[in-house]
């Protein structure tokens, strides 16, 4: 008795001592009880007394230390018997808790029953309970101590975020406006704090009375347009409900009535409208509702429920729960003055009759509306109160009001326990907690059990605490109190209630599935439900509860594609995991609701999404775009079906590298995230940017959500009609949407563009800008563009970037990618969907086999839309039995073999399709002339007919009404045509008609030029000509009228009907590569080009087919050496790389060709016409001395040199001659800058002196001596006041130029400063220094701000950028340094430079470095892909200085080659891209069989040449420094090579890849061999070795010791049993292989170097090459050298043995040649003037003749035929690749005319000869500045500058003279 009026009466009104005499009473029982449940229950009782208890002595001011000890003493008892008890958790816990009050827990881990409690504690609820704990049991497989995961924290509550409207502005959904209403009415309460951008929003509209007029005249025709709604769905309810706490108080009961009204005139029952008044009442001003509406709601309610007792089970447990939100809300209200037993007598008669109801979902709902009831005329409660103070108006401005705190849990919790005050004790709830599962089998008998346990002390008649728990959960969901929500529900004294456990289960399944909340706090939801679930010592066995538990998790796991979508796998896992429960009766009950699955009462969750469109929508006229959207969205995402997509990869530029890939979708989904804007997406054709396009538009609808998302809308741009206005609009036109709707979209929706085809539309628009995207009244949109690579020339960022064209490049509104070619990766991922979609003949094994073993294969599909047609053509292009390494596979036969396909494909098509007989008979006829060849020649002509027309734009709209009589009609109109155009790879749209690709309408034309099936080419469409130019310019070459001239057409002429006649195909880089091919292929297509040439000799009509036919043949590698082009015509052609040796182009029509790169030597161009001719290259200035400094004044009109000599050259731009020179320094003059205003010039020098300038008279004005050291460097401050010096005394010195005095010197540095520079605005310094640092100074204070270390040697020169915000440093570690000059970080490394790096400038723009280095280069960087865009070469020594023009179109570079050379920047590149190398060839080798020509370069590959035609057949890159060495096994595969980093490599020649890397040696190695039977090879290195290593396994077995310094090369004897090495020490040495040992020294060059050794192919003779010159042939027998030759005037570099052994070559560093006679040492022939040295020569094997291959320092690999003669050799070029240098040796240009100032200096010193006719010196023309021939060279190509000399052949009798004068000079 006493216990149980203990645990009845209020624990919180007990002191702290009796609260811990109750804990001990409860923790007495819980050690003697031997139930483990019934102790759990009393550890439980213990825990929560004993925490109130610690709280209760807390508060009280005068604190009992006794109490606090025996609260302690007690929490160590309960320590230990919950060890004892297996609750490790829950010991440990109580442990820390009596440490902290002071207690001695070091002997807690031996419990003990001689404990006994001797004090008792009260009860406060805090979060530190039981319930954190848990058993260790199987049966409580997540243990409790989950729940202290879960629900944490309080968390802000679910917001929807809206913006804040402007006054008049329209406003976009009704959440906005009640925001806006609710701000108003909240304004500056006590209750609430405003956000300070919602205070600011009121205070100005409260000044505005007309705009709060319009919001509430607004929310009034809101509620207007809900009355006239016929049909109230829950949105529309929903919109005006979510509405109704922010209406004025007659609007408010306006609607109230209405849906009074609803309900009660309705037939059947609105559960939406009953709905709507709960929620009106729960968010209710207090002041808008009377008692009487409250009575009227009552007395409705209980009318309708009288009615509806026979309905269905469903049907009355919605009408109930309706019945109980309102309820629910008439309880939230403090009601007075009703009469309780009218209210009470209806409900409670319906009510109680449910009891009696066999579904226990419904009768859980009228127990709930009961307690409601009974709640409803009652003072208010504090959960009441908090209710109220959490109500809509806040909610509705949820993250812009800070609300008061709603609910004091510590009082709440005594409110309950004042409720339970007289219903049954402890003994009666752990009789509730002990009920189990037997004889539990379906839904039913757990119902039976829950409907029992209500009916044993829960009946209908008294008010229980439950219910009063539940809403004040409620208000703490409400309110995002999550933390104490847990700990509510946790603590609560009705915690073992069914009916309390049912309705918190419901709300976590409501937490769940409502998609507002975070999906953290929706999962842990569930994890609670599972934890109520498994914790039966913790929550009892109800097995309702349980059921429901499994009923709600049943639901939220099958809904995949609802809210519930995100946490469906969650509930699903959950799941599995009580299935495999290991109590046998959980498992039953588990099957029992599997069997049954969800009932169908779903759970309720936040309100729905408002209709589209929603009344606000239609009160604001607006018309219904969402639900267009939507039909848009599906009919899309079903187009695109079962596609193979293979993720692409891209690279951030042009000129990044392949390795820097990433995956373009992510980059892209990372831009739209971003505040950029415009996003180019650039690639080669057919590198997939429309299926990527297409595949991002899916993926973004796939994403789609609301009409707060981005629109993604995909544009083909062909397809627009002038998409440069307005595109937006007419794309949404053509998707059917009404002007209403466009309009809407404009002003109140965002957009995704996604545009592809800018090429294909053949725009030159900025689209973003001409579009008016993003500015005010406009479309708001990010924008996806897609481009053809080689569309674009080398400033397209204009184009496409936002912002006027003067915004520097790196904008951050854009961004770009190019998409690189398929890896290999890739490809068979592709390969593998492919497969598994189509089902095709071969097997994925049969795929990846063909690319191992077909040549070129694997290069051809790493392009996707190629990958696409091989993979469909590959089984029919190659016989059975036929070997994959023998078939050729082309990109034309690839779409020879697949147009020839397809069209075979549709004819099957079309023979299985019903026709009417007439139909049936024309597919007949075309079948029986050839269906395919039919098909072909409809391709031909409708592509013909498409660039006639419509100059190529792919998109052909056709109507038959608006069409007739066009050229269309042709093509659309008979059924023949209509057959053919079905079968054939055409697409249609509606009324647009397009080729599958863009490359197939190419291909389609290229067919009409030349058809390899009709020889005869049969006449295609005439075609209509497009003009360019004027008629009267003299650069206009386009034909006119030509369709009167071709009247009549010779049997001798060429088709003049070709396309080649009438369109120019020079910069259409894609038709060019068909064309190249077919050449290749058929030599009649070669013969019919070169008859368009020698025809426009006689008749200008076919120039445009000579031009085009010209650039074709140079394409495809066709050398034109002797030719005789005398008078033919071929304006505007593209000649670049060309080779045009010995030609005949006398009085040629050359208007406007691209000469970039071209070999012209000996070449006669007199009286040719070559006005606007490109080089893309300019003259170069001769000094007397080292060029060591170069600047340009601020106008441009001048540039000035200093040079080592000690003098300045100050030459005018306008036609580069010397104005004067300043004389006056005793040294070298290293800086030299002009003054901001051009009037003086600053200079520093070797002398230790700073000299000032006057520009006009050239005096000195000023010789500053205050320096101790060389003045490296000098700058001009941007205002003109201060001078900068930069000394070898490690001092900066500040001077005043006016005054000639120092004021001011920066220490720093810890050796000499090599350079300065002043920032942008003048406020830093920035200095470069010996001591491998620079830094960054305040140019006001002289303080150092930044040291900037990263460089590993000295820092020769910094740069700033024009914006001032990042340094660039040039270091002679062969590097760049990017910094940040705020911050002092390095934001990039740029390598790629041979040697230091020198000198470096930034672009105008500030986008790209120029840099100039000791390797004699000049690079062109761009600093956001840290990549190189151009490398110019041409100085034969190293750079020393860089300089860019005032316009930024020019760099100019001074070296110690004593030129300075002008470099145009500006210029475009050539279409035609150079396969040769970038840098100088090291060595070249021929393969043993004679088909290959290896070469080895400084740009760090190796490249196969065909031997036969010069063309590229394979790089292999991988290395990382020059490769100064190759080498052919004998076997012809593999191949060895020597790098630069000291590492050897052996590729494999077919596939290209390398198979080892061979290190061991320290230095570089410079040579490589291989043995005669190939398993060994040799490498030579300046670490003074040479090692053996194994071809097969990598080992290195041998390594061979002796010179006494570094070895230069290595060579085997025939017989494999010597090698020979030759060592920078003079000798040369012979090694017995076997033995490693050291047979013989020879030695005769003295001291000088052996730079190559070789063995006659006979074995009986060795040749050495040294830097003395000479080469020395040794006899093997005697061991004497028996033969010296001598002729070479510097270092011979390589030497090479014919296959005969009867000659050798030499080549040499005096940039010649050399072919000797074995047996006489007689030169017999001289190759000279290459570009540079000549580092490789070697004899390719061949039945045809002899053939000499060189490398030169110029990237050059040319062949050679060598004729032998009496006397003499004649040497006759083969082929040559070069990479670029214009060669003019020996040329005449006598009268040629139209040629530029700048371009005859520039050809006298490439070598040509002869004086111009200069057509700017006629009558009334003034001779041309340099600035405008670099105005005209910005149309002109990439080019890169060489050394004034060029090859030249000369008889070996000429040789001989030649030596004999230069022995007499």
């Amino acid at each position: 008795m006493m216990f149980g009026s203990i645990v009845s009466s209020p624990r919180g009104s007990l002191s702290p001592q009796k609260i811990l005499e109750l804990a001990n009473v409860y923790l007495e029982t819980a050690f003697n009880t031997t139930d483990p449940e019934i102790a759990l229950v009393l550890c439980h009782d213990t825990e929560v007394s004993l925490s109130q208890a610690r709280k209760s002595v807390q508060y009280q001011y005068d604190k009992n230390p006794t109490v606090t000890e025996g609260i302690a003493t007690a929490y160590i008892g309960l320590g230990k018997l919950l060890e004892s008890r297996g609750y490790v958790g829950g010991a440990q816990a109580s442990l820390k808790k009596a440490e902290k009050l002071g207690g001695n827990s070091h002997d807690l881990t031996r419990p003990t029953d001689s404990y006994r409690p001797s004090s008792i504690k009260g009860i406060l609820y805090s979060a530190g309970g039981l319930y954190n704990v848990g058993p260790t049991q199987q049966s409580s497989k997540l243990s409790t101590v989950a729940l202290a995961h879960i629900f944490g924290e309080n968390i802000s509550p679910p917001t929807i975020q809206v913006k804040l409207p402007e006054p008049d502005e329209r406003l976009d959904n009704t959440p906005q406006l009640v925001c806006c209403l609710g701000l108003l009415r909240v304004g500056q309460s006590t209750d609430t704090k405003l956000e300070p951008v919602a205070l600011k929003w009121v205070q100005a509209i409260e000044k505005d009375k007309d705009e709060q007029e319009r919001l509430y005249a607004i929310a009034t025709d809101v509620i207007r347009a809900f009355k006239r709604e016929e049909i109230k769905d829950v949105k529309v309810v929903a919109e005006v409900v979510c509405l109704a706490p922010v209406l004025d108080k007659d609007t408010f009961r306006d609607l109230l009535g209405g849906f009074y009204s609803g309900v009660n005139h309705s037939g059947l029952l609105n559960f939406q409208e009953l709905e709507g008044i709960a929620q009106m009442i729960q968010g209710a001003d207090p002041g808008h509702l009377k008692s009487d509406d409250l009575v009227k709601i009552l007395e409705l309610l209980s009318a309708r429920l009288m009615g509806a007792h026979q309905q269905s089970s469903q049907h009355m447990y919605h009408l109930t729960m309706a019945v109980s939100h309102v309820l629910d809300a008439m309880a939230d209200t403090k009601v007075t003055d009703l009469n309780r037993e009218k209210l009470h007598e209806p409900l409670s008669l319906y009510l109680s009759e449910l009891k009696k109801s066999s579904d226990p979902f419904l009768v859980y709902q009228a127990a709930y509306a009961f307690q409601a009831l009974l709640c409803v005329p009652d003072d208010e409660s504090t959960w009441q109160a908090a209710m109220r103070r959490t109500g809509k108006v806040i909610q509705g401005v949820s993250g812009l009001v800070t609300a008061v705190k709603g609910l004091d849990l510590v009082k709440f919790m005594e409110g309950l326990e004042n409720i339970q005050k007289g219903a049954a004790g402890a003994s009666k709830v752990a009789g509730v907690v002990k009920s189990t599962y037997d004889k539990v089998t379906s839904l039913v008998a757990g119902g039976q059990s829950f409907m029992n346990s209500l009916k044993e002390g829960f009946s209908f008649e008294r008010k229980r605490d439950w219910y009063s728990a539940l809403r004040g959960a409620d208000a703490l969901i409400q309110d995002g109190e999550l933390a104490t929500f847990k700990r509510l529900i946790c603590e609560a004294p009705c915690r073992y209630d069914p009916a309390f456990q049912w309705g918190v289960c419901q709300r976590l399944g409501e937490m769940a599935a409502d998609s507002k909340w975070d999906t953290v706090t929706r999962r842990s939801a569930i994890v609670f439900l599972g934890e109520i679930y498994r914790n039966d010592v913790m929550w009892g066995q109800q097995t309702s509860v349980k059921q429901w538990i499994l009923n709600i998790l049943m639901q939220l796991s099958s809904s995949p594609g609802g809210p519930s979508q995100s946490i469906a796998p969650a509930a699903e896992t959950l799941l599995r995991e009580l299935e495999a429960s290991d109590d046998i009766k959980k498992q039953a009950l588990y099957r029992a609701c599997r069997e049954s699955g969800p009932i169908a009462y779903p759970l309720k969750v936040a309100l729905p999404e408002l209709a589209s469109p929603s009344l606000l929508d239609r009160v604001q006229n607006r018309p219904d775009v969402e639900g267009h959207i939507r039909i848009l969205r599906k009919k899309l995402t079903k187009e695109r079906g079962n596609a193979v997509y293979t993720q692409p990869q891209a690279k951030s530029s042009l000129q990044s590298a392949d390795d820097s890939r990433f995956p373009l979708m992510d980059k892209v989904k990372e831009f739209l995230r971003s505040d950029q804007k415009v996003f180019l997406l650039l690639g080669e054709s057919g590198a997939g940017k429309t299926t990527f396009s297409r595949e991002l538009e899916f993926e973004l609808w796939q994403s789609y959500k609301s009409k707060a998302d981005r629109i993604p809308l995909h544009i083909n741009l062909p397809a627009i009609d002038k998409p440069e206005l307005d595109m937006i609009a007419k794309q949404l036109r053509r998707n059917e949407f009404t002007e209403a709707q466009i309009r809407e979209m404009k002003h109140y929706r965002k957009f995704i563009l996604i545009c592809d085809g800018y090429d294909e539309s053949q725009q030159t628009h900025n689209l973003y800008m001409s579009n008016r995207l993003n500015q005010d009244g406009e479309w708001d949109a990010q924008m996806v563009i897609s481009c053809r690579t080689e569309y674009l020339g080398s400033d397209y960022r204009d184009r496409f970037q936002p912002g006027n064209r003067n915004e520097k490049l790196d904008s951050p509104l854009f961004q770009q990618a190019v998409i690189t070619p398929f890896s290999i990766h890739q490809i068979h991922d592709h390969i593998r969907q492919y497969v598994s979609v189509h089902e095709p003949l071969w097997r994925e094994e049969d795929y990846k086999q063909a690319l191992d073993l077909i040549p070129s294969l694997r290069d051809l599909v790493k392009n996707p839309f190629l990958m696409t047609i091989s993979l469909d053509v590959l089984p029919r292009m190659v016989d059975p039995g036929q070997h994959l390494s023998s078939a050729r596979v082309t990109r034309v036969a690839l779409y020879d073999h697949f147009v020839e396909q397809w069209l075979e494909r549709g004819k099957k098509r079309l023979a299985e399709k019903e026709m009417s007989p007439s139909t049936r008979e024309v597919f007949e006829k075309l079948s029986a002339e050839g269906f395919t060849l039919n098909g072909i020649e409809y391709m031909k002509k409708f592509a013909l007919a498409i660039y006639k027309e419509q100059s190529g734009q792919p998109v052909v709209e056709y109507s038959q009404l608006i069409d007739q009589g066009s050229w269309k009609e042709a093509f659309f109109s008979s059924r023949e045509m209509q057959l053919l155009r079905e079968a054939c790879p055409l697409t249609r749209h509606g009324n647009q008609h397009r080729f599958i690709h863009r490359s197939l309408l190419e291909y389609g034309l290229t067919r009409a030029v030349f058809d390899p099936q009709d020889r005869k080419n049969r006449p295609a469409l005439e075609p209509t000509l497009g003009r360019r130019g004027s008629a009267s310019s003299a650069l206009s070459f386009e034909i006119h009228g030509i369709e009167r001239e071709l009247t009549t057409q010779s049997e001798q002429e060429p088709d003049q009907n070709s396309p080649l006649v009438w369109r120019s195909f020079v910069n259409d880089h894609s038709l060019l590569q068909f064309l190249e091919e077919r050449v290749q292929q058929e030599k009649i297509f070669k013969a019919q080009l070169f008859a368009y040439i020698e025809h426009s000799k006689k008749d200008k009509k076919w120039r445009v087919a000579a031009a085009n036919a010209i650039t074709i043949l140079v394409r495809a590698g066709e050398q034109f050496s002797r030719a005789d082009f005398r008078g033919i015509r071929i304006p505007g052609a593209d000649l670049s790389y060309g080779v045009f040796d010995s030609v005949q182009l006398q009085e040629a029509d050359m208007r406007k060709v691209n000469l970039r790169g071209v070999w012209l030597r000996q070449t006669d161009l007199s009286r040719a016409d070559m006005t606007g001719v490109q080089f893309g290259e300019l003259p170069y200035l001769t000094m007397d001395s080292e060029s060591s400094s170069c600047t340009f004044s601020p106008d441009g009109n001048s540039f000035a040199v200093g040079l080592s000599g000690g003098d300045i050259q100050v030459h005018l731009t306008s036609n580069w001659e010397i104005a004067m020179t300043l004389e006056g320094h005793e040294g070298n003059v290293r800086g030299v800058v002009y003054s901001p205003d051009g009037n003086l010039i600053c200079s520093g020098s070797n002398d230790k002196t700073v000299r000032l300038w006057d520009v006009k008279s050239g005096a000195c004005r000023h010789t500053l001596t205050d320096h101790t050291g060389i003045v490296f460097r000098v700058a001009y401050s941007p205002f003109g006041d201060q001078i900068a010096s930069a000394s070898g005394d490690a001092t900066i010195r500040l001077w005043n130029p006016t005054l000639g005095r120092c004021y001011q010197i920066l220490f720093g540095h810890g050796a000499a400063v090599l350079y300065v520079v002043y920032s942008p605005d003048g406020d830093q310094l920035a200095s470069a220094s010996v001591d491998s640092t620079a830094r960054l100074w305040n140019a006001l204070t002289g303080e150092c701000t930044h040291i900037l270390s990263g460089h590993i040697a000295l820092v020769w020169a910094v740069a700033f950028s024009p914006q001032g915000d990042q340094v660039a440093s040039a270091s002679r570690d062969k590097t760049i340094r990017i910094w940040d000059a705020n911050s002092g970080d390095c934001r990039h490394l740029l390598e790629g430079h041979g040697d230091g790096v020198s000198g470096i400038v930034y672009s105008l723009k500030g986008d790209q470095v120029f840099t100039g280095s000791e390797d004699g280069a000049v690079r062109v960087w761009d600093v956001q892909s840290k990549t190189c865009r151009r490398t110019m070469t041409g100085h034969s020594g190293a750079v020393f200085c860089v300089a860019l023009s005032p316009k930024g179109d020019m760099v100019a570079s001074g070296s110690h080659d004593k030129t300075a050379r002008l470099w145009d920047v500006s210029v475009e590149g050539s279409l035609h891209v150079s396969s040769s190398h970038s840098q100088w060839v090291m060595d070249v080798k021929c393969s043993p069989d004679g088909k290959l020509i290896a070469s080895g370069s400084g740009d760090s590959t190796i490249r196969f040449w065909d031997a036969e035609t010069g063309g590229c057949k394979r790089i292999l890159s991988g290395s990382r420094e020059t490769i100064l060495s190759v080498a052919f096994s004998p076997q012809g595969n593999p191949i060895c090579s020597a790098d630069a980093d000291g590492s050897v490599r052996l590729w494999d020649v077919e596939t290209g890849s390398c198979s080892h890397i061979l290190t061991g040696h320290t230095n570089v190695v410079n040579s490589v061999a291989h043995s005669p039977w190939g398993y060994q090879v040799a490498s030579a290195s300046l670490d003074g070795t040479v090692r053996l290593w194994s071809t097969i396994t990598g080992d290195n077995y041998g390594t061979l010791i002796g010179h006494e310094d570094g070895i230069l090369s290595v060579a085997y004897s025939h017989d494999g049993g010597l090698i020979a090495t030759s060592s920078k020490d003079g000798t040369v040495k012979l090694w017995d292989v076997r033995t490693t040992t050291c047979i013989i020294t020879l030695a005769g060059h003295g001291r000088h170097g052996v730079q190559d050794i070789v063995f006659s192919p006979q074995g009986n003779q060795l040749a050495s090459a040294s830097e003395d010159r000479t080469v020395m042939l040794w006899n093997l027998t005697t061991g004497e050298c028996h033969l010296t030759l001598s002729g070479h005037t510097d270092t011979v570099r390589r030497i090479s043995y014919s296959p005969m052994g009867d000659l050798l070559a030499s080549g040499s560093w005096d940039k010649t040649v050399r072919v000797w006679d074995v047996a006489s040492g007689q030169c017999r022939a001289v190759i000279q003037h290459f570009q540079g040295c000549v580092f490789g020569v070697s004899w390719t094997p061949s039945s045809d003749g002899t053939f000499l291959v060189t490398g030169c320092e110029d990237g050059s690999v040319v062949k050679w035929q060598v004729i032998e003669g009496e006397e003499q050799c004649q040497v006759k070029l083969c082929w040559s690749a070069t990479n670029g240098s214009l060669t003019m040796a020996g040329a005449s240009i006598q009268g040629a005319c139209g040629l530029t100032l700048a371009n005859k200096q520039l050809l006298e010193q490439r070598g040509a000869r002869g004086e111009p006719k200069n057509v700017f010196r006629e009558a009334g023309r003034k001779l041309m500045t340099m600035a405008s021939v670099v105005s005209q060279l910005r149309e002109s190509f990439d080019g890169m500058v060489s050394d004034s000399s060029s090859i030249t052949i000369v008889s070996g009798k000429e040789a001989q003279q030649q030596d004999e004068e230069q022995q007499q000079a």
